[in-house]
C-alpha cells in the first residue's frame, strides 16, 4: 500500500509544481457625448382666461393655474462642467398682466442630479432661472416626468390693464450652463 501512495503524492505534487498560468487583456474604448437635451410635454397650447365680476367694485377673477405642462431634460456635463439651469421667458408682455411659473421638484422616472426649482417666478422678456444645478442627469419623457410646471396669471397693475382676447404669448425656455 505504502509503494502505490508514494506515486500517487509524487504525481500530485509535481503536477501543482508544473501548472502554467496565462493571462490576457482587451481595451474598450467607451466614449460618453455631452448631452443637452430639453423639451415640455405634453405637446399643445394652454388658456388662461380672466372672468369679469359680475358684481360691481370687485377684482376680475383669476383663472385658475394650470398644471398640464412637464418639462423634461437629459444632461450629461463634462468632468469638472458647470451645472446647468433652465431659464424662461416671454416674447412680450400684456400691459397690466403678471405671468407666473412655478417649476415643482422633479418626480417620475428619473435619476442622477436633478434640478432644484427656483419657485414662482414672474416671467419677463428677461430670462429667468426656473431650475438650477442640473448635473448628469435625466427626468424620463413625457408627462408625469421631470419637473411639473405651473402657470398663472394675475393683474399686475389694474392701471394698465386693457380687454383683449386670444393674445397669446410664447413662453421661451433655454438649457444653458
Amino acid at each position: 500500500m505504502r509503494s502505490l501512495l508514494l506515486p500517487f503524492l509524487y504525481f500530485i505534487l509535481s503536477g501543482s509544481l508544473y501548472a502554467q498560468t496565462a493571462s490576457a487583456s482587451t481595451t474598450v474604448s467607451i466614449t460618453l457625448p455631452v448631452v443637452t437635451l430639453m423639451d415640455i410635454e405634453p405637446t399643445g397650447n394652454i388658456a388662461l382666461n380672466f372672468t369679469a365680476p359680475t358684481e360691481a367694485g370687485n377684482a376680475l377673477i383669476n383663472p385658475a393655474p394650470n398644471t398640464s405642462k412637464w418639462i423634461n431634460y437629459t444632461s450629461a456635463i463634462t468632468a469638472g462642467g458647470l451645472t446647468r439651469r433652465i431659464t424662461a421667458s416671454v416674447n412680450k408682455m400684456i400691459d397690466g398682466v403678471n405671468i407666473r411659473v412655478q417649476a415643482a421638484t422633479a418626480s417620475g422616472a428619473g435619476g442622477g442630479t436633478l434640478g432644484t426649482p427656483s419657485g414662482q417666478v414672474t416671467l419677463t422678456m428677461t430670462p429667468v432661472t426656473i431650475i438650477s444645478g442640473i448635473g448628469g442627469a435625466y427626468t424620463g419623457n413625457g408627462a408625469n416626468n421631470g419637473h411639473r410646471l405651473t402657470f398663472s396669471v394675475v393683474p399686475g397693475n389694474y392701471g394698465s390693464i386693457m380687454p383683449q382676447s386670444n393674445n397669446a404669448i410664447n413662453i421661451i425656455y433655454t438649457i444653458t450652463e
